[in-house]
């Protein structure tokens, strides 16, 4: 089952998708300018370990840029991706 991630803003969150269970999430607000910050992931428990975290902050970044978004981190998970991954 290939994991999806999907933008939902009206829960402003992006979400981890295998199948019909979600997975994980990253929770985001947005600023006045329209920035998006990402400020919290988490995957559940049952999916920890497999490198669904990293899946779910590439497709995060990966649909911000698409988007031209711009976006700023707060979150450590992301900011650490980001550190081993300068090419993100």
């Amino acid at each position: 089952m290939e994991p999806r991630v999907i933008d939902n803003p009206e829960e402003l969150r992006y979400e981890l998708w295998l199948g019909t269970t979600l997975a994980g999430e990253i929770r985001y607000t947005r600023e006045e300018d329209g920035t998006v910050v990402l400020v919290h992931t988490e995957v559940e428990p049952a999916y920890t370990g497999q490198g669904l975290g990293n899946v779910l902050v590439q497709g995060a970044l990966d649909d911000l840029r698409e988007r031209g978004l711009a976006y700023r981190v707060v979150c450590p998970f992301v900011t650490a991706y980001l550190r081993r991954h300068p090419q993100a």
